[in-house]
Formats: structure tokens, C-alpha cells, sequence
């Protein structure tokens, strides 16, 4: 069943919903969370699926670690998203599937047993088609084929979130998992593409200040052709502070500290106040670029 409060919608956009598939809590605030927050404030229904609880996290915020907290990773976690969601104003549900953790070494070891990466694709995707078929999202959005980065649950939540938005609509496919359903548009996310870190990275050495960006740009093997992958911004910005506050309720995850708050809120809403999405597939019409994930789509 779906967790969190509905906040007081304005009735502008009633009747559309969107479904953002993640991998872990806390990824729902560092990707594409402003764009939430402002459709959110427009009257759209927000629902999240998080396919992992983030048991095998690591603890990156160097304030929370201490003692207690690993040992009740999963439940700190869970509490965490509640948080979140609640700031963020959607509903949420969680898929159930075990981290799978971010294997380290060379050679890498193999993922745990019974992890949500080693989960056949069909099998894992059962409960996000039953979720896409009540819910019926006119749009959803997930991960690139890489992941965003080449985590094994970021990986697989792209496989899984693709699988389900073809199948939710076929009708012979698992009746069993409710009525079909054709979501209208699916989008990935490209939060951090070149442009828009280099944009900010100029405007912060500009500015005399020192960019967080400044050794992953020197070693980032740019490809061109990814960055034209970008077909929709989001215009955003006034909701900058809803995600930063967001991402703070991931306290074991998020270092206030750290690099997510290493650039002026202000410079990031005049250099680049936008989200950005790359439009996969859409069964309406729509024109691109677009700066709306619901641009050709009704109620």
C-alpha cells in the first residue's frame, strides 16, 4: 500500500500523475526532486517506487557515524524516506527488493545472494507493473542504461522500470496484475550531464569561489553525443530549496557539509535553473526540446 500525505494541491493540473521509479531512499531527493516539488505544487499526483530499502548503504555523512546507527541501517533508512516524502508531498511505495550493495576491488567480488540486481528482470518487475496498472501514470521516469552511474541496482531499476512500462500495457501480460495500462511517456533522468557541471563550475570560479566540480570535469570522458541525449528541462528553480531540504532528511546519506550544498542556492537558480530529461519513448505527440514532461498530454 502506498505511504505518505497528499499536501494541498492547487487544481491547476488535477488529474495528471507521474511515477518516479528509484533504486534506493534517497535517490528520489538528488534526482529530480525540484521538478517534483513543483509539480507537486501544481496539482499532479506523485508517486515514488523505491525498488531497494538501502540496507548495504554506506554511512556518508560523517556526523552520523556512530555507534547504533549501522547495526539499524534499514530501519534508519525507511524513517529517513518517510521524511523525505513528506517534504517532497508525494506517495510512495516500496518495492521490497535487498540492496545490493556497491561492489569494490579488482576484480569486483559478486553481488550478494538474493540481492535485487540478481532478481530475474519478469520477476522483478511484477510488483512495479501492478503498481503502474493502479496508479496509471501518464508519465514515468527512471534511469538511463548505464544507471546514471554503473551502481547494480541502478542498473537493474532501468531494466525493471523499461520491462514494466512496456508490459503494464499489454493486455494478455499477467492479467493477474490488474487492468493494462499505457503510461503516455517515459523519460530518464541526465542530472548530471557536462553541460549544466561545467556551467556551474565556471560560474562558481568566476565568482572567486572554489567549484566541487573542478577534478571530476578534469577526469569526465565527455561525449558528445550523450549530451544531445537531453531532450526536456524542467524549469524548477524556485523549488531548489524544497529538494535541498529533502535531500537533508537522507541524513545518512547527505553531508550538509559536503558537495550538494557546495554552490550558492541563488547561482544554481540563475546559471541553471532547470532539471533535466531525455524523452525515451512518448504515444503523443510532443515537440522537442520541451521544458514540460507533460507537454501533449491530458488529464
Amino acid at each position: 500500500m502506498p505511504t505518505g500525505s497528499r499536501q494541498a494541491r492547487s487544481p491547476e493540473r488535477a488529474g495528471l500523475r507521474l511515477m518516479h521509479v528509484h533504486a534506493h531512499p534517497d535517490d528520489e531527493s538528488s534526482k529530480g526532486a525540484a521538478s517534483t516539488a513543483r509539480y507537486v505544487a501544481e496539482g499532479v499526483d506523485v508517486h515514488v517506487v523505491t525498488c531497494t530499502g538501502g540496507e548495504r548503504g554506506s554511512i556518508l555523512n560523517p556526523k552520523m557515524d556512530r555507534p547504533g546507527i549501522l547495526e539499524n541501517i534499514h530501519e534508519i533508512r525507511r524513517q529517513e524516506m518517510e521524511r523525505a516524502r513528506d517534504i517532497l508531498g508525494v506517495t510512495q511505495d516500496w518495492l521490497g527488493f535487498v540492496d545490493s550493495g556497491w561492489p569494490e576491488g579488482d576484480p569486483k567480488p559478486p553481488l550478494p545472494e538474493g540481492c535485487f540486481a540478481l532478481v530475474p528482470v519478469e520477476e522483478a518487475a511484477a510488483p512495479l507493473i501492478r503498481l503502474v496498472r493502479s496508479f496509471k501514470p501518464q508519465v514515468m521516469t527512471t534511469y538511463d542504461e548505464n544507471g546514471g552511474y554503473p551502481h547494480p541496482d541502478h542498473i537493474m531499476c532501468h531494466l525493471v522500470s523499461v520491462f514494466a512500462f512496456e508490459k503494464a500495457a499489454e493486455p494478455d501480460y499477467a492479467p493477474e496484475l490488474g487492468e493494462p495500462w499505457q503510461v503516455s511517456k517515459l523519460y530518464y533522468h541526465h542530472g548530471w550531464n557536462y553541460p549544466k557541471m561545467l556551467a556551474l563550475h565556471e560560474a562558481m570560479e568566476e565568482h572567486g569561489l572554489e567549484s566541487p566540480y573542478a577534478e571530476r570535469l578534469k577526469e569526465w570522458k565527455r561525449d558528445p553525443e550523450w549530451d544531445k541525449r537531453v531532450t526536456t528541462r524542467v524549469p524548477c528553480g524556485d523549488y531548489f530549496g524544497v529538494r535541498d531540504q529533502a535531500l537533508l532528511a537522507h541524513a545518512t546519506q547527505i553531508d550538509p557539509d559536503g558537495f550538494w550544498f557546495a554552490i550558492p542556492r541563488e547561482l544554481q537558480q540563475k546559471v541553471w535553473p532547470t532539471e533535466d530529461y531525455e524523452l525515451v519513448t512518448s504515444h503523443v505527440e510532443t515537440e522537442l526540446p520541451e521544458d514540460d514532461l507533460f507537454a501533449g498530454v491530458s488529464p
